[in-house]
């Protein structure tokens, strides 16, 4: 898979039972250029839809979507292993610095820290 792993954002492609696509515009962080991490709201559309089908396609795109690369086929995966989750965590931090110490001091803040899960995603190839 050829995707900017340095890029800022990637748009997920989820898919309702329907079909339909559903784009959303996330921070990501590599492991290497076939597997990212994400973090969202546990009860967010796209974990319903991530555990529904882990068929998902990703693509790299500024802050509000709008396309700078070409679609990727993945797999995603909801992280429920606590090491894994923490090194996402980590390695998301490293790439977002600040702004991930600030989104997190105000989801504490909120108490929705402890609502979040991480995705891993998975190129196909």
């Amino acid at each position: 898979m050829c995707m900017d792993i340095n890029a800022r954002y990637i748009s997920f492609r989820t898919f309702r039972r329907s079909g339909i696509a559903v784009d959303t515009p996330v921070w990501f962080a590599s492991i290497d250029p076939d597997s990212h991490y994400l973090f969202s709201a546990a009860g967010a559309g796209k974990v319903k839809r991530v555990k529904n089908s882990s068929a998902a396609q990703m693509a790299t795109c500024d802050m509000r979507g709008g396309m700078l690369g070409l679609w990727h086929d993945c797999n995603a995966y909801v992280v429920l292993d606590s090491t894994e989750t923490n090194m996402a965590y980590a390695l998301l931090a490293r790439k977002y610095g600040w702004q991930m110490r600030l989104t997190d001091f105000f989801s504490q803040l909120s108490g929705r820290i402890s609502q979040r899960i991480v995705i891993r995603l998975e190129s196909r190839t």
